[in-house]
């Protein structure tokens, strides 16, 4: 779906004088959002939602999406890409998620140690906890396609998750 048909969509459950009046911008350039981008023909604008995949696209910095997500309740979570099938991972994916699973517990569980939740350990827990939403969005993506290989490629058969300094 192109940014303008989503935006198109969006303006029927908000109206696009609402939106202009809420953003302060002219009621015609909202609907110039709508419109797919036409330079000869003089219609459509650059929107922000495509201004915002430029920026991604300029900086690569994928904490602007997270940012975005958290704004919205939610979290994000990057897709892995899958290739060809080859199921002989799936062990070692499954314990990869235990132990990063048991590496989040330890955090927490050493973090709430003294009933007290400090700046940084709230930033250890959160570190923890992107790893284990990554693994396992991995292993679920893979499940579904079929396919271990990416899980195979992307960590060596010993390799051991490191887990984040904790407080003693």
């Amino acid at each position: 779906m192109q940014s303008h048909e989503l935006l198109r969509q969006v303006f029927q459950q908000c109206s696009p004088k609402q939106v202009a009046a809420s953003l302060g911008l002219s009621q015609s350039m909202i609907y110039k959002w709508a419109e797919p981008a036409d330079a000869a023909a003089g219609s459509g604008s650059t929107n922000p939602l495509d201004r915002i995949e430029a920026l991604l696209n300029c900086t690569g910095d994928r904490r602007i999406v997270q940012w975005i997500c958290q704004r919205c309740g939610g979290f994000f979570i990057l897709n892995p890409e899958i290739s060809k099938p080859h199921p002989s991972y799936l062990i070692p994916a499954t314990n990869e998620i235990v132990q990063e699973f048991a590496d989040l517990l330890a955090v927490v569980a050493s973090a709430a140690a003294d009933n007290h939740i400090t700046g940084k350990e709230s930033e250890q827990i959160r570190a923890r906890w992107e790893k284990l939403k990554s693994v396992t969005e991995s292993f679920v993506a893979c499940c579904e396609q079929g396919n271990f290989r990416p899980l195979k490629d992307g960590q060596p058969a010993n390799a051991q998750p490191r887990p984040l300094s904790i407080k003693s």
